[in-house]
């Protein structure tokens, strides 16, 4: 597969999605962001050294990730969304950074959201989908850049960041 080149801090990407226009950037853990937090999203490890990875229609491979509910810090959302949408029960967590996604043209217009991106330790228990991820699987960790995909190129570059931060790349 070709060579994805991971996004650069705090370099501004252009995105499309849902019919929105988005500028999208990543930034490091020390980086206080202003926005709308938008919850966490996990690179996940077993003790094997395992990627694991979900996707909604078992042909974009992704991280696990989620917003948070009510009140919830992103370490808790971390940990509330590894378990459902990957049967994955965080040990430990590492911040490896934020993406920043800025609505510039749509019916969101000016909302900024922030994501926080963790490595995860983790340990996988037996696949029972719940919610509305269908796939799971775990790759080598040393493949990991291999199996990371989106549909938009900027949220891999993104994915791709996360991966280099936690040392996958």
């Amino acid at each position: 597969m070709s060579r994805i080149l991971a996004a650069q801090n705090g370099r501004r990407m252009q995105s499309r999605s849902s019919g929105q226009d988005w500028i999208v950037s990543w930034h490091p853990p020390r980086t206080p962001l202003e926005g709308t937090p938008h919850g966490a999203a996990g690179v996940c490890l077993t003790s094997d050294h395992q990627l694991v990875l979900i996707s909604h229609d078992g042909k974009h491979w992704g991280f696990p990730a989620g917003r948070p509910e009510g009140h919830e810090s992103p370490e808790e959302t971390l940990h509330r969304e590894m378990l459902e949408e990957a049967c994955a029960t965080v040990t430990g967590a590492q911040l490896l950074g934020f993406a920043r996604s800025e609505c510039v043209n749509g019916w969101q217009y000016g909302l900024v959201l922030v994501r926080s991106y963790w490595r995860a330790d983790v340990e996988v228990a037996p696949w029972k989908p719940m919610y509305e991820i269908r796939h799971r699987r775990l790759v080598a960790a040393a493949e990991a850049t291999d199996h990371v995909r989106d549909p938009d190129p900027v949220a891999t570059r993104i994915s791709h960041r996360a991966l280099a931060e936690a040392g996958l790349s």
